[in-house]
């Protein structure tokens, strides 16, 4: 989006800053607000746990697909016009969140909430860079990116609240003045811009690799319930990813003006900014859905109290992002090790955890992979278009982010199934050796609570090795989550450390 800045003098541009920042915030706030509410909403929906998951990872792949098309929007058809019919739409998707009375619904909402958020933030983005001279860019931006940040702050903060007192569904409805402020904003201060144009899109790149995505997360999301690839739907699955993946990378390679020009996967920088973003995206909601459902069914924590420990994640990461601010001329490769390692020590330290984990446990833990997070985002995106000749910018945009969103629901449905399944084969460890110990189920203070002679005894000595073995399933999860965070910081040592040549997306 090529348009002259408006003169320094002119006091509009504080208020486009201000309309986009709150736009910006509206997407972050919806990204995150779903978590702290999962268990309620998974009793209310009827749904497993890792089919409630699809609330969030629905959302990420919507917004993942979508993300491509807004830039070619924006140049076809106006970026203000592109804004408003996106928040319009957001608004709308929102209140039908919460008016959901099925699984099914629920996840439709949020898909349609994850199409109309996915221009906001780069249109946003685009309009900031547009709207002020290259001299001030840099603050903007900075202003900007506290978008971003207080949205994770703020969402689970007051959602934890109002699900307690007035239920999960008011987690959406809160929304919804947000969102009219939004396009209030939107209309009274944002100038309209002409179009530019852009250039042809290729669509048969793009449905190939969107069909490709949303196959590979049905089979994630679904794949432990149906046994893998003992079951014929995971093989169908998998052949869409391999078919979608076959035909995107011929379009890619024989199309006049492909989704993705394959040159640019000769830089170097590049590729292994791709690398790190997509596993920047694997690691960055994952504490926020297994910590509430983890909290309140094994440890009996209040929505309230929950929705406070999952902002401090969002404290650690403007923390992070504060630091960064003021350590700009750094090597960008020295902040990206530091973030990922203290993301891999967090998730370690979370490994740790035994089922009477304490609220400062989570708090610190939680924060501190919020603050790898503040470190890694700006200098991964600084180091992997450092390189980059800017006539690819676009276009390399557009994969960045495709690349994070996919990592996060691809993710989170992981995580999910390895708490599921190996907390089914510690139940079943448990179980098979519950024999051994059958002489100490006959003291006086064990009888008192599980006396296996009674019917209540035998389930409420079932519903604590379920709660025990679920826990074990918790831990492996962080300690995947621990060891991915691990394995990225020798990628950084292979990138160049050549000094950015344009704005980071």
């Amino acid at each position: 989006m090529s348009v002259a800045a408006i003169p320094e003098t002119d006091s509009r541009k504080w208020f486009v800053l201000f309309t986009v920042t709150f736009v910006t915030m509206l997407y972050a706030m919806a990204v995150t607000i779903a978590s702290v509410a999962l268990p309620d909403m998974r009793g209310a929906l009827a749904a497993t746990q890792d089919q409630i998951t699809w609330t969030i990872t629905g959302n990420l792949v919507a917004t993942a697909v979508a993300t491509p098309l807004a830039g070619w929007f924006a140049a076809r058809y106006e970026s203000r016009s592109l804004l408003l019919i996106a928040v319009g739409g957001f608004i709308i998707a929102t209140v039908l969140c919460g008016m959901s009375q099925t699984l099914e619904q629920m996840v439709l909402a949020r898909i349609a909430q994850g199409l109309f958020g996915a221009p906001l933030v780069p249109v946003s983005q685009a309009l900031v860079l547009a709207t002020f001279p290259e001299r001030q860019r840099s603050m903007a931006m900075a202003c900007w990116g506290m978008g971003v940040i207080l949205g994770p702050i703020i969402a689970p903060t007051l959602g934890g609240y109002l699900t307690e007192h007035l239920g999960w569904r008011w987690i959406f409805f809160m929304m919804v003045p947000f969102g009219v402020i939004a396009f209030l904003g939107l209309i009274a201060f944002v100038p309209r811009r002409p179009a530019t144009g852009g250039r042809p899109f290729d669509w048969i790149g793009f449905l190939a690799l969107s069909a490709a995505v949303a196959a590979l997360q049905i089979m994630f999301d679904r794949g432990e319930r149906n046994g893998w690839f003992d079951s014929m739907e995971t093989v169908i699955e998998a052949c869409i990813v391999a078919l979608g993946l076959y035909i995107f990378i011929v379009q890619c390679v024989t199309g006049k003006q492909p989704f993705l020009d394959l040159r640019i996967m000769r830089d170097r920088n590049f590729v292994l900014g791709l690398l790190l973003v997509f596993i920047f995206g694997m690691l960055n909601f994952v504490p926020m859905v297994l910590f509430p459902p983890l909290l309140q069914e094994l440890r009996g924590y209040p929505q309230s109290i929950v929705g406070l420990l999952m902002g401090a994640r969002g404290v650690g990461t403007f923390v992070g992002f504060t630091i960064m601010a003021f350590a700009g001329r750094m090597d960008p490769r020295i902040p990206i090790a530091v973030g990922f390692f203290l993301q891999a020590y967090a998730g370690w330290a979370m490994a740790q955890f035994d089922v009477n984990l304490t609220t400062w446990g989570v708090a610190w833990t939680t924060c501190l992979q919020g603050l790898g997070v503040g470190f890694v985002w700006v200098p991964v995106a600084v180091a992997a278009f450092s390189t980059l000749a800017p006539m690819h910018i676009p276009e390399a945009t557009a994969i960045f982010h495709l690349l994070r969103n996919i990592g996060s629901s691809a993710f989170i449905s992981i995580s999910v199934a390895v708490v599921l399944h190996t907390g089914k084969i510690s139940y079943a460890e448990s179980a098979s050796s519950l024999s051994a110990w059958i002489d100490g189920f006959r003291y006086l203070s064990v009888t008192r609570v599980w006396n296996i002679e009674t019917d209540a005894g035998l389930a409420g000595l079932s519903a604590e090795m379920q709660r025990q073995s679920l826990m074990i399933g918790y831990l492996n999860s962080f300690r995947l989550f621990a060891w991915t965070a691990f394995a990225a910081i020798p990628l950084v040592l292979f990138m160049r450390p050549a000094r950015a040549r344009t704005q980071a997306p």
